[in-house]
């Protein structure tokens, strides 16, 4: 996990650096720039330690990452930690939400797809998991939008109320914001259940429940379900990483002031510290979960052990 994390730093660090522009130009006004002189604006640069070399701005900033200090944002002139504490909590509640409808409602659809296969009800749900994975959610959320907050008047178009200051407002705020993350999630969790669960079901073991005539729930739940679970777990892992990527187009239509639209803000405006400080986060988030995730194998199927 550190060295993937350290990976992830170094390309991150380098590509906001390889950007076409000068961050010190979107530092200052149109006024600021008519009045300014050259040895000025070498001035402003060395305050913001960014005439250093490459090599020495990212130690520097590695090492303010060890104490906990993200660094400070070029646009503003803020703690960037002060941003993330204000807009994390925003992310993850969208983020995890929609997280958990698609373990609720993908993979149970998925085993009743694969239970029934070949009926109507299997070609029903494989369709809409095949129609629900190709669906661009940028997309997903202007049609929203434009149904239910411009034609019908059902829900609030964009912004986000904390759900401790107004439950019922921030519920209407994030009804389609979470179905935009959710909808990819559950259509992948559809298919690969289904096909996983197709798989078990023709296993030795299965065919051995059936024939001591045990009922379909027991043979489904007790015996099939666990092992045909193993590959959707993993599934989740990365399904969590398109979730936090679609928060940043989903934030984005809304209007929400999460994560993903501080990640806009600051890669438009060239903000190096917040785009490093926030896929740092991310990428952080990711990885534990899918320690988390691997872990969660030897508890899946006892046969896997940890050496």
């Amino acid at each position: 996990m550190i060295l993937v994390l350290l990976i992830v730093t170094v390309i991150v660090f380098l590509m906001m650096r390889l950007l076409p522009g000068d961050p010190i130009l979107m530092y200052l006004t149109s006024s600021d720039l008519e009045e300014i002189t050259q040895e000025q604006v070498d001035i402003i640069r060395h305050d913001l330690g960014l005439d250093r070399p490459l090599f020495v701005q990212y130690i520097d900033w590695i090492g303010s990452v060890a104490t906990g200090d993200l660094g400070t944002s070029i646009i503003h002139r803020g703690k960037v930690v002060d941003d993330i504490k204000r807009r994390l909590p925003i992310t993850l509640h969208l983020g995890g939400l929609a997280f958990i409808i698609s373990i609720v409602v993908g993979i149970p659809m998925g085993v009743i797809a694969a239970v029934r296969r070949g009926t109507w009800l299997d070609n029903v749900l494989t369709s809409l998991g095949n129609l629900g994975i190709t669906i661009p959610v940028f997309w997903l959320g202007i049609l929203l939008i434009y149904a239910f907050g411009l034609k019908l008047d059902w829900l609030p178009v964009f912004g986000y109320t904390s759900p401790f200051k107004d439950f019922w407002a921030n519920t209407q705020q994030i009804i389609m914001p979470v179905f935009c993350l959710a909808v990819p999630a559950i259509a992948s969790a559809v298919r690969l259940t289904r096909s996983s669960m197709l798989e078990v079901m023709r296993q030795d073991y299965v065919r051995t429940a059936w024939s001591k005539g045990l009922s379909e729930r027991v043979v489904i739940m007790r015996h099939a379900l666990k092992n045909g679970l193993i590959p959707v777990v993993t599934l989740k892992g990365m399904t969590l990483a398109a979730i936090v990527g679609g928060s940043v187009l989903v934030e984005t239509v809304f209007s929400i002031p999460g994560m993903g639209r501080l990640a806009v803000e600051g890669l438009f405006s060239q903000d190096y510290a917040v785009v490093q400080s926030v896929i740092l986060v991310a990428g952080t988030i990711i990885l534990a979960t899918n320690l988390l995730i691997d872990l969660s194998y030897g508890w899946l199927d006892p046969r896997i052990q940890y050496g």
